[in-house]
């Protein structure tokens, strides 16, 4: 019921019925940004993913997911005979309908797990340790940070990498939020209708004070733009270690 009552639902709904579902190549690179091709890629995550356990929260219709689950890396390190493998990965997605798109896109791949739920709850439910998490425009900046944060630590062990890409706080003329409480955004869905959400649009520094209280340290904070919206940043992206 929460995520039939979810916005994200109303996208996934107008997104299914406005074509099948059916699979597709795996994506070049790994996105982070509203402008493909743009900014970094899978070394965000660590310059050797071969083998290691990733989390994705809120992986949409897996595009990114995949990538990471079929690249190559470090294929110098691979003994004669020996088939590249890429990281092991799992999609959370609150809108089951888009865990079904997920599925029917990149489902025959190995290494690759969609699971519908919500973020948190699947956070406090598992046991298994991550050597990254991330989020492309996912739960991170739509959960409570003081809730999802320390519940992303408890998954880490030192030194791992959490990184996630939010909509820059001050895309269109914004200011970012001068407090902690979330503000009022909307989703844009296919037919162009304007539904609200809450969003945590923070400013770096208090980005950084909020993965301080749960035990990481920021390591780097990037802003990109996209020409076709304005002369404004779109897109944050903030990587940050575990203490």
């Amino acid at each position: 019921m929460l995520a039939q009552a979810s916005p994200w639902h109303a996208h996934a709904v107008q997104r299914t019925a406005a074509g099948l579902a059916e699979p597709l190549a795996v994506p070049a690179r790994m996105e982070w940004t509203t402008r493909p091709g743009q900014g970094p890629g899978t070394d965000v995550l660590g310059s050797d993913l071969r083998g290691k356990q990733l989390l994705e929260l809120g992986c949409g219709p897996g595009h990114n997911a995949a990538h990471l689950a079929t690249l190559p890396q470090a294929l110098g390190s691979v003994r004669a005979g020996e088939t590249p493998t890429g990281a092991h990965v799992t999609g959370i997605d609150l809108v089951g309908l888009q865990i079904r798109r997920a599925r029917s896109h990149y489902g025959r791949l190995n290494n690759l797990t969609f699971v519908a739920g919500h973020a948190l709850h699947y956070l406090h439910a598992s046991d298994q340790r991550f050597d990254a998490v991330y989020s492309v425009f996912g739960a991170v900046g739509l959960v409570a940070p003081e809730f999802l944060l320390p519940a992303i630590a408890q998954h880490l062990t030192p030194g791992r990498v959490l990184a996630f890409s939010v909509p820059h706080p001050q895309r269109g003329g914004r200011s970012p939020s001068g407090d902690d409480r979330p503000r009022r955004d909307h989703v844009i869905l296919p037919d162009r209708t304007r539904l609200p959400i809450a969003r945590w649009e923070f400013s770096t520094d208090r980005w950084e004070r909020h993965l301080s209280q749960a035990g990481f340290w920021l390591t780097s904070a990037q802003e990109f733009h996209d020409p076709r919206m304005g002369h404004w940043p779109t897109t944050l992206l903030i990587r940050a270690r575990k203490r």
